[in-house]
């Protein structure tokens, strides 16, 4: 597709959604049918919306304008709902480089609007209207200051202040008068439909789940603060800043979000990421590193160098059983947090401890060679080599950081696990070895990203249609690729020839590795592909998943395949306990 026909593409599936959802309140979903831009939160590529929101009172309130890919949309949307002028306040639950570029085309239409916002957010937007020569006052809510703006005809709107590592700016906002919770970035899900509610809240949990172990979990202990204050409110509504809106699950979701952030905080190993970001793109990066580390069962803590306290970060650093730090490289130099930040974990992280280090840049990578080489001669041990991205990380990067970051978790596992006394297998567990499952290897591709493994927990599900479950698990890297809606291919292996692509699959992989190097593959018309050494493959797309335990449960359908040696018999995998593979 040309550059020409991928834009008028991304314009024709862009459109806005206007509905009333409360008294006085519309919401104008920007919705993107296809995927913006690679972040992780956005791997699972369902599209996504942006909701922004309008309070008509006796003065009119704009909640959370989109980011920069809705401009256009979004303006054209609002100019024939309401005269930009005529709108008094534009409340701001946080602040980033998309948003901004929306702010510059929004603001000036909006002669007499004032900007409601966190103070970290007043001090972003103050350069820009320096900048931009911007006239518009910010009322600036501070915490603990109890704010509120009362907009007329009942509607009087309460401001919480939730800053995080990667929002600290972070505000949600409450209407008591239709017990609306404008909730932002909480609560919410990149998915992209018809459906401007939480209808199908059993579907939708997959897509919240994924949402919150990115972009939520690194935070937990600013999530649980959050969810604190929010126990003063009664809303009845979630106007999430993404995805449906939560009418139907607003308690059970609350509820998940309280016990997935305690599930995160009560991780027996923990590592301490401390990253600052110019652009956005080193926090990508972190998001990425931090998701790899989480999905293996460790526990992560996120510090942004640029408001955190040196006795925040030293009490992380002193309790963490590693640290991953992260730097862009301005004018040749890290910024001062980091600096700083760095004399603080050396002095304060014992040698023992597992480090990582990574950052993104323009032009070079002073930054991180810094941070590599302090670390290196204070004798610390890497979890990984560092990671050096040029401008904005692609898909494939963000996959290897992915990886980089299960490989830390596993190797600090390791280092933590006391080898026990060897003893009988119990008769159970002896049964539950005889299970017998065909031995074969899952392959996923999408786009320019592919994986494998070996599987032998494989067993058919049902007739009609076609299908079966096989276990995955949630530390492997093809695990990503397995969400429900995607394709992979399962190669069966053949009886006598299966030693050769068994050792291949079982060897450990370096992040980003090429896991089908040496190994003869074709790509089949559906794009997935198929070892030339199988037996027979199957073509299929994840029609659900089940958490359990230290696995995920994967049923699949069955769209296409074939048999290519009709002689010979399936490989199977005997086991002596049901305690290992």
């Amino acid at each position: 597709m040309t550059a020409s026909a991928a834009q008028d593409f991304a314009e024709r599936t862009r459109d806005v959604q206007i509905l009333p959802i409360a008294a006085d309140t519309m919401v104008l979903r920007s919705r993107s049918w296809n995927r913006l831009r690679f972040e992780i939160e956005y791997a699972l590529e369902k599209g996504t919306t942006a909701n922004s929101y309008l309070i008509r009172g006796n003065q009119i309130a704009l909640i959370d304008p989109p980011g920069s890919s809705f401009t256009e949309v979004f303006l054209a949307a609002l100019q024939a709902e309401i005269n930009p002028h005529d709108i008094d306040y534009v409340v701001l639950g946080h602040v980033n480089p998309n948003r901004i570029e929306t702010l510059k085309a929004l603001l000036p239409l909006m002669t007499q609007a004032t900007v409601v916002c966190s103070n970290p957010a007043a001090i972003a937007l103050e350069a820009v209207f320096t900048e931009t020569g911007l006239q518009n006052p910010i009322k600036v809510i501070k915490s603990g200051s109890n704010p509120d703006l009362d907009l007329g005809q009942g509607h009087h709107l309460q401001f919480i202040i939730t800053p995080t590592p990667r929002w600290p700016d972070s505000m949600l906002t409450y209407d008591s008068y239709s017990e609306v919770l404008f909730s932002d970035k909480f609560f919410s899900a990149h998915l992209c439909s018809e459906e401007a509610y939480d209808l199908q809240r059993e579907s939708l949990l997959e897509d919240q789940q994924y949402y919150f172990d990115c972009c939520m979990a690194p935070n937990a202990r600013q999530v649980t603060t959050a969810l604190e204050k929010l126990k003063d409110y009664a809303p009845r509504l979630y106007a999430v800043g993404h995805g449906p809106l939560i009418r139907y699950g607003v308690t059970e979701l609350g509820q998940r979000y309280g016990q997935w952030a305690t599930q995160q905080k009560g991780s027996d190993l923990s590592v301490v990421l401390i990253y600052a970001s110019a652009y956005g793109n080193t926090t990508t990066i972190a998001q990425a590193i931090a998701r790899g580390i989480t999905k293996a069962g460790v526990g992560v803590e996120s510090i942004n160098a640029e408001q955190a306290t040196t006795a925040e970060i030293q009490a992380a650093a002193e309790k963490s059983a590693g640290f991953i730090m992260g730097s862009p490289t301005l004018g040749g130099h890290a910024p001062t947090q980091i600096q700083t930040a760095l004399g603080v974990v050396l002095s304060a992280a014992s040698k023992t401890k597992l480090a990582g280090v990574f950052g993104s840049f323009g032009w070079s990578g002073e930054a991180i060679d810094l941070l590599e080489s302090k670390f290196k001669d204070a004798g610390y041990r890497f979890g990984f080599e560092p990671i050096r991205v040029k401008f904005t990380p692609d898909a494939k990067t963000l996959q290897q950081c992915e990886q980089a970051g299960t490989d830390f978790a596993q190797q600090l596992k390791k280092s933590r696990k006391v080898k026990a006394p060897r003893v009988t297998a119990t008769s159970v567990e002896k049964a539950i070895g005889r299970l017998v499952g065909s031995m074969c290897v899952v392959t996923a591709k999408q786009g320019d990203i592919s994986s494998a493994m070996l599987a032998s927990w494989v067993a058919q599900a049902t007739f009609t249609p076609p299908g079966f479950t096989v276990a995955v698990a949630k530390d492997r890297a093809i695990e990503d690729l397995m969400h429900t809606g995607a394709n992979f291919a399962l190669n069966i292996l053949a009886e006598g020839k299966h030693l050769g692509p068994m050792k291949h699959f079982l060897k450990p992989f370096a992040p980003g590795e090429d896991r089908f190097a040496g190994v003869n593959t074709r790509e089949t018309e559906a794009g997935q592909l198929v070892l030339e050494d199988a037996i027979a493959y199957l073509e299929c797309t994840v029609a659900g998943r089940m958490d359990c335990g230290d696995h995920w449960v994967v049923y699949a359908t069955v769209s296409g395949g074939e048999v290519m040696d009709n002689n010979a018999k399936t490989a199977v995998h005997y086991r002596k306990t049901g305690t290992h593979y």
